[in-house]
């Protein structure tokens, strides 16, 4: 299972980033280790909110603890998962969802993916 397609299928270091990334809003994290596929969040990657000004004010939505992962959140996880070792050196956040992320990582002698 490398993509997840509802919450039901995420490990708990994902269920918190997809917290964070809806309390942030619009902004980006820097510096989120990935082992083995997963997120390592201890200590907190830094987080940078943008601020826009003349939009309209963030509404929280009552989310139940279990639905369906959008689009992006799942493409996100499917990523991260398949880095194996390495970080996130940039995660940019719009409107609480995943849209952008460099990824740090070694290459093996053959120019391939190492993780």
């Amino acid at each position: 299972m490398n993509r997840p397609s509802s919450t039901h299928d995420l490990l708990p270091s994902e269920r918190r980033v997809v917290g964070a990334l809806r309390n942030l809003w619009y902004g980006r994290f820097e510096r989120i280790r990935v082992c083995a596929g997963e997120l390592v969040l201890s200590p907190p990657p830094l987080s940078i909110r943008t601020v826009k000004f003349g939009s309209a004010p963030l509404q929280a939505e009552n989310l139940p603890s279990e639905f369906a992962l959008k689009k992006q959140f799942a493409e996100f996880f499917e990523q991260v998962r398949a880095i194996g070792d390495g970080e996130i050196r940039v995660l940019e956040v719009r409107a609480g969802l995943p849209f952008a992320m460099e990824v740090e990582f070694r290459s093996d002698a053959t120019g391939g993916q190492r993780g």
